[in-house]
């Protein structure tokens, strides 16, 4: 198999995106507290908050932090956090 050239741009627009990866994470937190606090069914929010763990995961939050957020499943915690993160 060929090996994949990329032009300047391409390069250019991969190293922005992984530069970037950390706000973009962070973001996408955001996103998720809003969506927590519409969530209308309990299997609803149990969704987003496993995809929280695996967001705050990714983002390389010192475990106890998300222990703790994890146990109190409180969006105002974690929506403080993350403006801390900010």
């Amino acid at each position: 198999m060929a090996k994949k050239e990329y032009t300047d741009y391409q390069r250019d627009v991969i190293g922005g995106y992984y530069g970037n990866l950390k706000e973009i994470a962070l973001g996408r937190l955001q996103e998720l507290v809003s969506e927590l606090y519409l969530a209308d069914s309990e299997a609803k929010k149990a969704r987003l908050w496993e995809r929280v763990n695996k967001a705050m995961v990714k983002l390389k939050v010192k475990p106890a932090i998300i222990e703790h957020i994890m146990n109190k499943k409180d969006v105002t915690v974690l929506a403080k956090n993350i403006a801390d993160w900010l």
